[in-house]
């Protein structure tokens, strides 16, 4: 049995873990990461980055079907599906590959297994078959083991046909049809990755719109792209149930109105939400405070257990991984003494990269109105921008709320083509508490998408000249 003594244990290495525990080494803390699978988390292996490879192949895909358009005659195209499938698996694994150059690096020393918290300073890493390993000894400890697929009473997964994310994102084959429960980003992106190829996809959602968290009229946007690529959209719908039957699946809806309804495909994905990886950690014996299904913490995510904190999909929504990586970096130079203010949760972007890509950040309309807000709305439409017209992707918009009296902006939502790479402009703009005149008086390159951004604020005070 292998002994350690640390200054800091982070146990996990997402994207809140291994940032954590890298940040930690750069100020001077002996640092142990224990992870069980591989290195990087859920992200680089099964989620953000491999999911992205293949929505490039399915960009492709749909840009082949309109090649014409370009110039190009192309016919009698072969889709090699397990190909697509490879490529996003190299992708994930230089990434994880490049988490562990990163720990030699940084001198991070890396213990494999499963942890546990025997008390509060000390830590049992055991292998698959329960036998402790090690022993790590920590001064302080961070809990970064993030989320997994929610599992609903009534829906059935077997992650053969009925499926999570994970396997949706490592079938060798394309289905003819697919439904997919939940319009969250992970349920869009799957539906355009699946509909590129050609399957037909159906989505359920039970809210009123689309990716329901958005601004409403990015939420009808994406609506209509996604009818106009043929998709079945049933809005306002609860799964009742869904079960593999026969070769396919088997799923069974309430419509708003009361009314049932027996749906049939190839496959299922199970899209609905997260939660968190609290199990076998020991949290209950130390009495770490849990909420939800979620550990709770403070903004410079302590726990109520002294020397416990806790990072990350773990510490609850929003579950993504740059803020799980910014509340690394908070808690790593928190534990080191340096001075740090929190995690600035009114100001992390959120990205959905079907195609149309959705970028946001800050209050809706809605929300901005809700809390008391007199708002200036400045939006400008892809189809008045020359770049967006050059490169044949001339749909949707960029949508700016500022608050009317002093003109700072509150909340931006774009959707459009490569909008994720454009959402931190405008992070920046409200962490400087920048004013839509501020917005739109600085000079934008020509051609480029986004100019929007600058058209749109101007649009606010009545001062465009594109539109």
């Amino acid at each position: 049995m292998n002994q350690h003594q640390c200054d800091l244990a982070v146990i996990g290495s997402g994207p809140g873990g291994y940032v954590a525990a890298i940040r930690a080494s750069q100020l001077g803390l002996k640092t142990i990461c224990i992870e069980r699978e591989k290195l990087g988390g859920v992200c680089l292996n099964i989620g953000c980055i491999p999911s992205k490879a293949l929505l490039k192949s399915a960009e492709y895909a749909n840009f082949l079907k309109h090649a014409a358009d370009y110039g190009f005659g192309v016919s009698d195209v072969a889709v090699d599906f397990p190909q697509v499938i490879k490529r996003s698996r190299g992708v994930a694994d230089r990434m994880s590959n490049g988490v562990q150059f990163l720990f030699k690096k940084y001198k991070v020393q890396l213990v494999k297994g499963n942890a546990k918290l025997a008390s509060r300073n000390r830590i049992e890493a055991y292998d698959a078959g329960g036998n402790v390993t090690d022993i790590i000894e920590a001064k302080n400890i961070i809990i970064a083991t993030g989320a997994r697929p929610r599992m609903f009473p009534g829906i059935e997964v077997d992650r053969v046909k009925v499926l999570t994310s994970t396997e949706a994102m490592m079938q060798q084959n394309i289905p003819s049809s697919l439904i997919v429960m939940g319009a969250g980003a992970i349920g869009v992106e799957f539906a355009y990755f699946y509909n590129g190829f050609g399957a037909k996809v159906t989505i359920i959602e039970m809210q009123k719109n689309l990716v329901p968290v958005e601004d409403e009229e990015v939420s009808k946007e994406l609506e209509r792209q996604f009818r106009k690529t043929g998709m079945t959209l049933l809005t306002e719908t609860r799964v009742l149930s869904a079960k593999a039957k026969g070769n396919g699946v088997e799923v069974i809806v309430q419509k708003k109105d009361g009314s049932q309804e027996t749906l049939t495909a190839d496959l299922a994905l199970n899209a609905i939400g997260v939660q968190g990886n609290i199990e076998n950690l020991g949290l209950e014996q130390l009495g770490v405070t849990i909420e939800r299904g979620w550990i709770k913490a403070d903004k410079f995510m302590r726990t109520n257990i002294e020397g416990i904190y806790a990072i990350g999909d773990i510490a609850g929504p929003p579950w993504l991984a740059h803020k799980a990586s910014a509340e690394g970096i908070v808690c790593a130079e928190h534990i080191a003494g340096h001075h740090t203010s929190g995690v600035d949760y009114g100001n992390i972007p959120g990205c959905t990269y079907c195609n149309p890509q959705i970028a946001s950040i800050g209050l809706t309309e809605a929300k901005a109105r809700a809390a008391g807000y007199e708002v200036k709305i400045g939006k400008f439409p892809f189809s008045a921008n020359g770049k967006a017209h050059g490169i044949g992707k001339a749909d949707g918009f960029v949508k700016l709320v500022f608050e009317a009296k002093h003109g700072e902006l509150l909340g931006a939502h774009l959707i459009g083509t490569d909008v994720t790479e454009m959402i931190g402009e405008l992070g920046l703009a409200r962490a400087l508490e920048a004013t839509g005149p501020m917005i739109f008086k600085t000079i934008h390159a020509h051609p480029t998408l986004s100019e929007a951004i600058m058209e749109a604020a101007a649009v606010g005070w009545n001062e465009a000249v594109n539109i």
